[in-house]
């Protein structure tokens, strides 16, 4: 499924719970109400659409350096024979949020998402160990809000 495949119901539930999500005791309850649904269908809904891909992630975001933890954006050279094995390894480890491809020097970038800056240094060299590439690591320094919401 992709944005032009989605029903008229997907696309307002996907604009209704893009910014001021609910914070009472059934959130899920009170978008239905709003929308004319049920809470089951609002859920299952938003099941298929993570499911299908439409959606990659659903969840809050977290400053997470006020927790003690660290977010560090990462980078590596990856030869391209192998960018697909190393990609795999990145994705199997929990501290990686994701990966993507840039067309650059420094073609596989990363983030290490971890509870304390050690554990995200300690994960960096993890990385390099088992790929035996060197990780680029760049530490959150500032904070951004940058809200950006497309249109359905």
């Amino acid at each position: 499924m992709n944005s032009a495949t989605l029903d008229p119901t997907d696309a307002l539930l996907i604009r209704r719970l893009h910014g001021d999500f609910p914070l009472g005791d059934a959130p899920y309850a009170e978008v239905a109400q709003q929308l004319g649904l049920s809470e089951s269908e609002v859920l299952a809904r938003l099941q298929r659409l993570l499911d299908d891909g439409v959606l990659s992630r659903f969840g809050p975001l977290f400053q997470i350096e006020r927790a003690g933890g660290q977010f560090v954006l990462a980078a590596m050279a990856v030869p391209e024979e192998r960018f697909d094995a190393v990609a795999e390894q990145l994705n199997a480890l929990s501290e990686v949020a994701h990966n993507y491809r840039r067309e650059h020097a420094l073609n596989m970038w990363f983030v290490v998402a971890c509870a304390s800056p050690a554990q995200a240094r300690a994960t960096c060299e993890r990385i390099e160990t088992m790929t035996g590439l060197r990780v680029f690591a760049f530490p959150k320094e500032k904070e951004y809000f940058v809200e950006l919401r497309l249109p359905l």
